[in-house]
C-alpha cells in the first residue's frame, strides 16, 4: 500500500469536498473549515444530509446485492473518498469474507486517513490505488496487483462523476473502464441530480466558493453510462427506489439516481 502523504502538504484551512461529505455522513475525518462549509450548505438546504445518507444507502445495498445475489468476490471502488461506516470492503466481507476490494482515489488525503479503515478479513484483501480515475491505465494496473483481472469484478463508481465537468470526458472514462472488465462483471454507478431549483442554486454557490465543483446531471443523460449493459431490476432509478429495505428512507425522489448492470 502506498505510504500516506505528509500531512503538512494538506491545507486544512480550506474546505474539501470529501471531508464535507464525510461530515454530513457523521464521519470523523474533517476539520473546522469543512464543518463550516457543511453547516453553511445545510442551513441553506437542510435536505442535503438525508440526501448524502440516501447516496450511501444505495452504495451499501448495491454492494450487498453484488456479493450476496450475484456472487461477486472482487470489487473496484473508483473515487472512493474518505472512509466512513459501511465501506465497500466491510459490506462485502460481512457476506463473503474472501472478497477482495481495491479503492481508487486521486487525493493523497485519502491515504492520509487510511488508518481509519478497518483491516481486511484474513481470507480477503483490501488495498488502495492513488490515481486519478481519468487515468484508466493507472487505475487498472494498480488494481491488478490485488484483483484477478480475468475473473468477474464489480466496478463501483458512487456519486463522484459530477466532479468531472466535461460530459464527454466523463462518459469516455466510464466506457474505458467497463471495456477492460471481464465477462460476467458488474457496474454499480450513481450520480446526483438537482432535487429542485433551490438545490441547484445552493450547489452553484458552493461550486463558486472555490471548492471542488460538482455538476448535477439529469438521469435522462446519465443513463447513457449503462449503454450496452444489462441493467438488473429495478433498473436505473432514484436512490431510495433501488431495492429498498427496512433501513431505506424515502425523503427524496430526485437527489440522485443509481443502477447496477451486468457486463456480458
Amino acid at each position: 500500500m502506498t505510504e500516506p502523504t505528509d500531512p503538512l502538504q494538506i491545507d486544512t484551512s480550506v474546505a474539501h469536498s470529501a471531508r464535507v461529505w464525510n461530515y454530513w455522513l457523521g464521519g470523523k475525518d474533517w476539520f473546522p473549515a469543512d464543518q463550516a462549509a457543511g453547516d453553511a450548505y445545510r442551513d441553506k438546504y437542510p435536505m442535503i444530509e438525508p440526501m448524502a445518507r440516501e447516496s450511501r444507502g444505495f452504495l451499501i445495498r448495491s454492494v450487498n446485492w453484488l456479493a450476496r445475489e450475484a456472487g461477486i468476490r472482487q470489487f473496484l471502488d473508483v473515487g472512493a473518498g474518505l472512509p466512513t461506516a459501511n465501506n465497500t470492503h466491510e459490506v462485502a466481507q460481512r457476506i463473503a469474507p474472501d472478497c477482495r476490494v481495491v479503492y481508487v482515489d486521486h487525493d493523497p488525503l485519502v491515504l492520509l486517513h487510511v488508518h481509519a479503515m478497518r483491516k481486511s478479513t484474513p481470507e480477503g484483501a483490501m488495498d488502495y490505488v492513488l490515481a486519478d480515475m481519468r487515468d484508466t491505465d493507472a487505475v487498472l494496473e494498480g488494481a491488478a496487483k490485488t484483483l484477478d483481472m480475468n475473473r468477474p469484478i464489480a466496478l463501483v463508481i458512487n456519486d463522484v462523476l459530477g466532479h468531472i465537468v466535461d460530459w464527454d470526458e466523463t462518459l469516455s472514462l466510464v466506457r474505458r473502464l467497463i471495456a477492460r472488465l471481464p465477462s460476467g462483471s458488474y457496474v454499480s454507478l450513481s450520480h446526483s441530480t438537482a432535487a429542485d431549483e433551490r438545490h441547484r442554486e445552493v450547489q452553484e454557490e458552493y461550486n463558486n466558493s472555490g471548492a471542488i465543483p460538482y455538476i448535477f446531471r439529469e438521469p435522462e443523460q446519465t443513463v447513457a453510462f449503462f449503454d450496452g449493459l444489462e441493467l438488473v431490476e429495478p433498473g436505473y432509478v432514484s436512490w431510495p427506489n433501488w431495492r429498498p429495505d427496512a433501513t431505506t428512507g424515502r425523503l427524496t425522489e430526485r437527489a440522485g439516481w443509481g443502477g447496477v448492470a451486468r457486463v456480458s
